[in-house]
């Protein structure tokens, strides 16, 4: 599963959509921003037949795609995308009806027309165990309106290779100083959206820089973190967009240190690989279902929706891909369930409470000011080139 964020042709103009906004949203509550008016299904039908899917990998497998066929008789035909982009470009055929979207690639959707409101009275098993910090979040709720039913969440971690660093960092200052006693063995995530992790260690490092989202930066605290970020890039062995390629990088031993996902560590297996967030805090993901604007089988994609959201689904999707699941009573259904709910913390709000979810950055600020313009996804892509080089 590779989520890198790249630029799309329609950028400039979701940009434009988006720059019309009223009044900002917390990470609780949505967000208030002028959206295209799609109507949202009232209610259910007849099953088309057959449902197709733009999903991550490990999303969408036989072992619950034919279970599901034979219960509603919709045939399900899974396209597997490698990343956010090509996601937003494969649902903007009108060929797709559902797609399991990243925050990075959510609002693009959202503000495109392409996605619908979810009606969440005909997705019964979108209940009181779907995770709280799964709801109602400014990536995928607008104006009030449900667009993403969540699939799963997990942490960006510190992880670390305990043969070279043998105390666990309790700060990202190794692979963002430049004094770091680790340069040259240093990883980095290779995406625009990775500046949100330097403004991150901002937030925690130059309070008065003002950053109080990551997500929500104005041109001068954007130039700070363009600025920290140059500066890891003296010291960046290499960056990675491949999960394979940074296993592969860490096994190999020229990284010792650097951004990882919970999954590629225990993927890795070798005990000398560990992980850990710390004190300042981490961005992370979160998934959801959504639903196409121009979905030709709407009412197999509720009823995939739904399927998927039964706490057995939804964990084997979970335990499949390695990351927290939404509904928590899997947790529940088994020790094994329980032992997988421990590992990637599902129900621990308290440690998700300090993992900043991936948030397409937009022009209005997200972290609720007013006063100043923020700046968008096309100049996060085009800052991070100057980092590049």
């Amino acid at each position: 599963m590779n989520k890198k964020m790249l630029v799309p042709a329609a950028v400039a103009a979701m940009m434009l959509a988006l720059a019309g906004c009223s009044a900002g949203g917390d990470a609780g509550g949505g967000l208030s921003i002028d959206v295209p008016d799609v109507p949202m299904l009232e209610e259910l039908g007849e099953p088309e037949g057959s449902v197709d899917i733009v999903a991550w990998s490990g999303f969408v497998e036989p072992a619950w795609s034919d279970a599901f066929t034979e219960e509603t008789g919709c045939v399900v035909n899974r396209r597997v995308a490698g990343t956010s982009d090509e996601m937003v470009t494969l649902m903007r055929t009108g060929e797709y009806d559902l797609v399991s979207a990243s925050g990075d690639a959510s609002l693009r959707l959202i503000a495109g027309g392409d996605v619908a409101p979810i009606n969440l009275d005909l997705i019964p098993n979108f209940g009181d165990d779907i995770v709280e910090g799964m709801q109602g979040q400014i990536y995928d709720t607008i104006n009030g309106k449900s667009y993403g039913v969540p699939i799963g969440r997990g942490a960006n971690i510190l992880q670390y290779n305990t043969d070279v660093v043998t105390e666990e960092p309790t700060s990202w200052d190794v692979v963002w100083e430049a004094d770091s006693p680790y340069a040259g063995q240093i990883i980095a995530y290779d995406a625009p959206i990775y500046i949100a992790d330097a403004a991150v260690y901002l937030m925690h490092h130059e309070p008065d820089l003002g950053i109080t989202n990551p997500y929500a930066l104005d041109q001068t605290q954007l130039d700070a973190a363009i600025a920290l970020l140059q500066q890891q890039n003296e010291i960046v062995s290499e960056y990675w967009a491949d999960p394979v390629a940074q296993i592969t990088s860490f096994a190999g031993g020229s990284t010792v240190v650097g951004t990882s996902w919970e999954v590629l560590r225990k993927l890795a297996e070798d005990d000398r690989f560990q992980g850990t967030l710390p004190v300042e805090g981490s961005t992370g993901w979160s998934d959801a279902w959504m639903i196409s604007s121009q979905s030709d089988s709407p009412n197999c994609a509720y009823l995939w929706m739904d399927y998927t959201s039964a706490a057995e689904v939804n964990g084997a999707i979970a335990m499949n891909f390695g990351m927290a699941p939404a509904n928590a009573a899997f947790c529940e259904t088994s020790d094994e369930a329980a032992a997988h709910c421990e590992e990637f913390n599902a129900t621990d709000e308290e440690y998700f409470s300090n993992v900043w979810f991936w948030t397409t950055p937009i022009e209005q600020c997200v972290d609720g000011r007013t006063d100043v313009q923020c700046t968008n996804f096309q100049q996060w892509t085009q800052a991070w080139l100057t980092v590049k080089g």
